[in-house]
């Protein structure tokens, strides 16, 4: 018999008698083994909606369930004893150090049920409560006296210097964004609510060649943690050595390859020793900085390894054995916070189990232990995208569920990864990666803000810190509200702080439940935060916050078209060599370049060509990927390429091949190296096989015994012909053929204004792209989608790479032939299209409303639902493009007119924000004075276009001043709001003490 038998016979109630007298409503702690997979979902699939149960909680790593409801604490509801939980909170026994009481092997902060008059039902019930008030009450009495810092934990969160916190962090990558962009990414993560940054370190930045450490420009770490410090947030560092991360390799630097005996992630000499070297080099020098929380800096979390699991069996005992050293490692420094692994059930020690994924709500099981906190280390915001693929996005509404759930469930850490993606310059991204990482997440590739994402996950997050008392120091409950339907609540017994999620998880249709005798409508597949179980402040489906549109305008100052120069590559025919088989092209490459030429010969007689008509000989040349560029005797013959999914391809094509010596030349191409899986050190590409089919004496097989020749790189890279110095080492001529293997270079202008700059390369096929000299990333633009479009057409160009009063030195390295240069733009991108679409049915923003002690309170006098629109710093309403109250349609940017528009509506919208930087509409038929349509539920669809200010700019200034010193003020008063519920609940705390 299954532990599902066991407690499903436990909780049975049809037993054909009925019970007379109702029982009173009881909380019973229950001794239960989980320890078979699934065995979780299956008991409380068994309990959930029997008869007399109000709610279910489990904690599977202490055998405990804890049963609310109409039973019999002894008996529960079959009559049949039962074994309770034998462990109490410590704190609610009398003398928890005395015999019989005391138990080295209950949970931490826990002992032996007994009978003690200091164990009441009353106590009981405010447990969890209470020994939260006395821990904040100690803490904040111990930082007094000592001024202790660093980060501890327990089963509902960590606690930094002494107090308690819900943590909502975002990922943003060092390398991927530019130092002059990342105060104002920061400062935007800020203001949308988040409290912490993650980043990943990149070992192979640091140290590209054994024993050499780069900490300069994009990968200064220690700034960019000082300026995530400087902003007041708190940072976790996810160290690696691998991080996967789609980067390039992994993270790991690509000369541990050739470490004799090598074996990366595993409990292997070699792989150890250098691992250990990069560890204590990179907290060494977080460490000598005091950067970690317990110095007084804001590092208060860290990652050792990066989701082992998926590696885990590959290795057998020799992974586990590395698992545990990696742990031990980092702990034995003593750096005073705490460390995970994400996607790693079986984390070794005190290392804290995390999760990833986009529904860690559902899917996450749980910490291993119940003194750990539930951590989301990977929220997906969007996917990741690689050459070949369509456009992919998430939606807000499925992340904010997500989020909203998560919380709701016990979890107290949520990290987006991406925040923000940024751009992989240069050849740093992993095998046919874009360039362009992340862009749909909440701060898009340029770092702008991303509308509605990046507004709605903002409203999730106000949301969530009004329900933070509640969720930090409150008892879970749970209920069935309908099939579909269900409510998570946490409360204090005896007092108003209440926080309650209604969630619906019909996928398609709405629902309507009871809860606390009030009536609430949910939409489908949707959640309502009720910061004090009764106000509706937030819906996951019912997005308030703007909505914005991406533009791409050309550059006026270099609208007139570039003028390029070329410089073709030469194609060797023939290269010294003495291997019998084609060499391996990430050894031959070594990370120094994307490209290694291979020639061999065959030597035909001229009988042994075909003679009869429509018959052709064929090259095959089998490739381990990524792609191969084809010569025979010098002439161009084709290329073909590998894909994300299947890197392999064989390409094959007619050679016109003549008596006497033929050279064959294969360029072989990465597109980076891999990520992820187990023994990357062995991982293969480049060509592995080539024959000659159509001869007359047979198939000529060229791989073995045939020699090859080598060479890693091109001419070109060689010399450096992308900077100013090595250009002038080539001969470049203003006209001639476009050839396969070409270089462009021209100059241009910086373009005008202050938007960010993009370059758009219509007409071009794959290559490399350099501006004075810095590597901008590969570029794809033969590589369609299933939508017959580019993955990726514009790339981005930093300022700060461009030169403010001289002409910019463009280089261009094309790989196909016949590319239309005239059709590459230079693009000024820019969010000044706003939208809103909100229904009238929708709650008002969570910004209107406040915590005042133990209730939620209005903000303002004027709660009306509104549709709010902000343009971007610096710039105002200039025209009203879209206007329609009624039952519109579609998307921002392309909006349709439904039958039941207000015929005012476009002049009710121009009315309020015309000419104004921001402004809003209340959502209501009074508004636009509307009576058509009275039966629908009516929509305010709007799309604006802001354009920068015109006229006196210091005037212009101030204006845009004061709006920031309004969003300060209200983050101030926020901030005291905060202040006055700590000392709230601190002040209660001690009155309940007195008592």
């Amino acid at each position: 018999m299954g532990v599902l038998d066991h407690v499903s016979e436990m909780f049975d109630c049809s037993h054909g008698h009925k019970i007379k007298k109702r029982r009173q409503l009881q909380t019973v702690e229950i001794k239960v083994t989980m320890d078979c997979e699934g065995c979780e979902r299956k008991v409380r699939r068994s309990v959930e909606g029997m008869k007399g149960v109000s709610s279910v909680s489990l904690e599977p790593k202490a055998h405990k369930v804890t049963v609310v409801g109409y039973v019999d604490p002894n008996k529960v509801v079959t009559g049949k004893k039962v074994e309770l939980w034998p462990y109490v909170p410590y704190d609610v026994v009398a003398h928890p150090y005395a015999a019989g009481v005391y138990d080295k092997k209950a949970p931490s902060g826990y002992v032996r049920r007994a009978d003690d008059p200091g164990v009441s039902q009353l106590a009981r019930a405010s447990s969890t409560e209470a020994g939260y008030a006395k821990e904040e009450k100690d803490d904040d009495e111990n930082n007094k006296k000592t001024n202790k810092k660093g980060v501890t934990y327990d089963g509902t969160s960590l606690i930094i210097n002494g107090k308690r916190e819900l943590l909502y962090s975002g990922s943003v990558h060092y390398p991927r964004s530019t130092p002059d962009m990342w105060p104002s990414i920061i400062e935007k993560a800020r203001v949308g609510r988040l409290n912490t940054i993650q980043t990943y370190v990149f070992w192979n930045v640091h140290e590209p060649e054994q024993g050499k450490w780069d900490f300069k420009g994009r990968f200064d770490l220690v700034k960019f943690i000082k300026l995530i410090h400087e902003k007041g947030l708190y940072v976790t560092i996810r160290l690696g050595p691998f991080i996967q991360a789609e980067w390039n390799h992994g993270g790991l630097p690509v000369w541990l390859r050739e470490v004799p005996d090598v074996y990366f992630r595993t409990y292997n000499e070699p792989f150890k020793e250098h691992t250990e070297r990069y560890v204590r080099k990179i907290l060494g020098i977080l460490k000598e900085e005091k950067l970690f929380a317990s110095q007084g800096g804001p590092i208060i979390l860290g990652q050792i390894e990066n989701e082992y699991n998926a590696v885990r069996l590959a290795y057998k005992e020799n992974g586990e054995r590395y698992i545990k050293w990696a742990a031990n490692l980092v702990e034995s420094m003593n750096l005073g916070i705490p460390w995970v692994m994400c996607k790693q059930d079986n984390a070794p020690g005190n290392i804290i189990n995390a999760c990833n994924g986009r529904h860690c709500g559902d899917t996450f099981p749980g910490p291993k232990r119940p003194d750990m906190p539930s951590l989301w280390t990977e929220n997906w915001t969007t996917q990741f995208r690689v050459f070949g693929d369509p456009t992919t996005n998430r939606r807000s509404e499925d992340i904010a569920f997500a989020v909203s759930r998560f919380f709701s469930k016990n979890g107290s850490h949520v990290n987006y990864y991406m925040y923000h993606g940024g751009t992989n310059f240069g050849r740093t991204s992993a095998h046919f990666v874009t360039t362009r990482y992340y862009d749909h997440a909440p701060l898009d590739e340029y770092g702008m803000e991303k509308d509605p994402k990046y507004g709605h996950l903002k409203h999730v997050h106000r949301a969530l810190e009004l329900c933070k008392k509640a969720l930090l120091w409150g008892h879970p409950r749970f209920k069935k509200l309908g099939p579909d339907t269900e409510v998570r609540y946490y409360e204090q017994p005896g007092t108003n702080v209440c926080a309650a999620f209604l969630a619906n998880n019909n996928t398609r249709e709405p629902n309507t439940v009871k809860f606390k005798g009030q009536k609430f409508v949910l939409p489908s597949r949707s959640i309502s935060i009720l910061p004090d179980c009764k106000t509706v402040v937030y819906n996951t489906a019912q997005i308030v916050a703007q909505h914005s549109w991406r533009n791409f305008v050309k550059s006026e100052k270099n609208s007139k078209g570039l003028k390029f120069d070329m410089y073709s590559e030469n194609v060797p025919s023939k290269l010294e060599g003495d291997t019998l088989i084609p060499g391996e092209l990430y050894y031959l490459t070594k990370d120094k370049t994307d490209y290694a030429w291979y020639t061999t010969s065959i030597k035909i007689k001229e009988d042994d060509l075909p003679d009869k008509k429509g018959v052709k000989t064929i090259l095959r040349v089998a490739s381990l990927g990524h792609a191969a560029i084809v010569y025979v005797n010098g002439e161009y013959v084709g290329n073909k390429h590998g894909s994300h999914e299947m890197k392999s391809f064989v390409f094959k094509k007619p050679v016109k091949l003549k008596p006497g010596d033929n050279h064959i030349s294969i360029l072989g191409v990465l597109t980076g190296f891999p990520d992820s899986g187990s023994y990357m050190e062995k991982r293969f590409a480049g060509p592995r096989g080539a024959s000659i089919k159509g001869l007359k004496s047979g198939e000529r097989d060229l791989t073995e015994n045939n020699h090859w020749g080598h060479l890693a790189g091109l001419e070109g890279e060689k010399k450096e012909v992308y900077t100013e110095q090595g250009s002038k080492k080539v001969k470049w001529v203003k006209n001639g053929e476009r050839k396969p293997l070409t270089w462009y270079k021209t100059y241009f202008e910086t373009p005008e204004g202050e938007n960010t700059v993009a370059i758009r390369m219509n007409g071009m096929g794959k290559g490399l792209i350099w501006v004075n000299g810095i590597g901008i990333g590969r570029y794809w633009m033969s590589f369609l989608s299933p939508t017959g479009q580019p993955t990726q057409s514009e790339y981005h160009i930093p300022r700060t790479f461009m030169k403010k009063k001289e002409k910019n030195m463009l280089v261009i390295f094309e790989e196909e032939p016949g590319v239309k240069l005239e059709a590459i733009d230079f693009v000024l991108v820019n969010r000044d299209t706003i939208c809103s679409f909100v229904e009238e049915n929708y709650p008002a923003s969570v910004k209107y409303w406040k915590r005042q002690g133990p209730n939620i309170v209005p903000r303002n006098k004027d709660m009306r639902l509104k549709s709010l629109i902000k343009c971007p710093p610096g710039k105002q309403i200039v025209s009203i493009e879209f206007a329609s109250f009624g039952d519109p349609t579609g998307t921002c940017g392309n909006f349709t007119m439904g039958k039941c528009s207000a015929s005012k509506s476009k002049e009710v919208v121009e009315k309020k924000c015309l000419g104004k930087s921001r402004c809003s509409i209340v959502v209501e038929r009074e508004t636009f004075e509307d009576k058509k349509c009275q039966d629908i539920v009516k929509t305010l669809a709007v799309q604006v276009k802001c354009e920068k200010k015109q006229g006196n700019e210091q005037k212009h200034k101030r204006e845009d001043a004061e709006e920031e010193d309004d969003d300060e003020e209200e983050e101030e008063e926020e901030e005291k709001e905060r202040e006055g519920n700590n000392q709230d609940l601190k002040d209660r705390v001690k009155r309940k003490q007195d008592h």
